[in-house]
């Protein structure tokens, strides 16, 4: 019986010490120890209780210290709390002593938590990087167009980290550069003689202002020659001319069949009332001789007339017909 009480006694002094040493690390306060880091064990049993991973904080401290780098317990549990990698944050504080650049904790933590590797920033200082630019097209004045590509070097602007602008604003900036040296130039051959044009105005331009980058150079890796876009423009509008002056010939081409028709249908008309007239004749010359306005000789006189006249009629049409060079119908 007291055998079994000694074993349930060394399970419960087993179960405890391992929850002591799950809870406070003490390999890890060991550590700090040996590298002379002044952290106490109370501090760290602290860290638990405020849900902060000790080891997250004290492995940093250690990485500072040994670098010659003083910071605080308290700045880089805040740091964490917030939501920011300490151990970035201390490795770039690291690289920035190393390189003697001027970085400091809050600079550096602020970097950091506004979303950008604080780490690689202080590495583009040191080794600037190479931004290549998407083919820019543009057009100069003779209407040639021009495919240029651009290698911009930048190097990273630890002052301007925090609220300025990424590499796509320098893309563009540079891109709208090429553009307009390009457009600004009389004939494309300028350009493709002296390419170095578009790297003076772009840089002249100061397009890193406001950006986390510093230009240091802008080199162009490549242009060609495009379309003829002043040829392509005049050959359209030459065909947008010429589908005008077709629609307005046609319009004239209707309106002369329209008037034509209008002309057929008045021709139309007056022979119809000529012939109406005519149709009034006979009764005209019969009222006549009934009421004596007209007497009977005056009649043979007039039939006399029209018949001289047709007969005159039928010889012109036979004297053409039989002359040569006549006109025949």
């Amino acid at each position: 019986m007291e055998f079994i009480l000694i074993l349930v006694v060394l399970g419960i002094a087993i179960f405890v010490l391992a929850l002591f040493f799950s809870f406070i690390p003490i390999g890890l306060w060991i550590s700090a120890l040996a590298a002379n880091v002044n952290v106490g064990i109370f501090t760290l049993i602290g860290m638990r209780l405020r849900r902060v991973v000790p080891a997250r904080i004290v492995n940093p401290m250690i990485k500072a210290l040994k670098a010659g780098l003083q910071v605080s317990t308290n700045k880089l549990e805040a740091h964490y709390l917030a939501g920011g990698n300490v151990d970035r944050v201390v490795n770039a504080l690291i690289a920035a002593q190393r390189a003697n650049i001027p970085l400091e904790f809050e600079r550096a933590a602020a970097i950091d938590l506004a979303g950008r590797d604080v780490l690689q920033a202080v590495q583009m200082s040191v080794n600037p990087k190479v931004i290549e630019t998407p083919v820019v097209a543009a057009i100069a004045k003779d209407g040639i167009e021009l495919r240029a590509k651009a290698r911009v070097t930048v190097r990273a602007n630890i002052d301007r980290l925090v609220g300025g602008a990424g590499e796509e604003t320098i893309i563009a900036r540079v891109g709208e550069g090429i553009v307009t040296t390009v457009g600004s130039a009389e004939t494309h051959k300028e350009v493709l003689e002296n390419p170095d044009l578009i790297s003076r105005t772009v840089l002249n331009k100061g397009l890193d202002a406001g950006t986390a980058f510093e230009i240091l150079s802008i080199d162009i890796a490549d242009i060609d020659v495009g379309r003829n876009i002043g040829a392509q423009l005049q050959t359209d509008q030459a065909e947008a001319d010429k589908r005008i002056a077709q629609a307005k010939a046609e319009e004239r081409r209707a309106m002369a069949v329209a008037k034509e028709q209008e002309m057929k249908a008045a021709v139309q008309e007056m022979r119809a009332k000529v012939v109406e007239a005519e149709a009034d004749v006979p009764k005209a010359m019969a009222a006549a001789l009934r009421e004596g306005k007209m007497g009977v000789m005056d009649y043979y006189n007039m039939q006399n007339v029209i018949a001289d006249t047709q007969m005159r009629d039928s010889i012109s049409k036979i004297g053409k017909n039989d002359v040569p060079g006549g006109e025949k119908k």
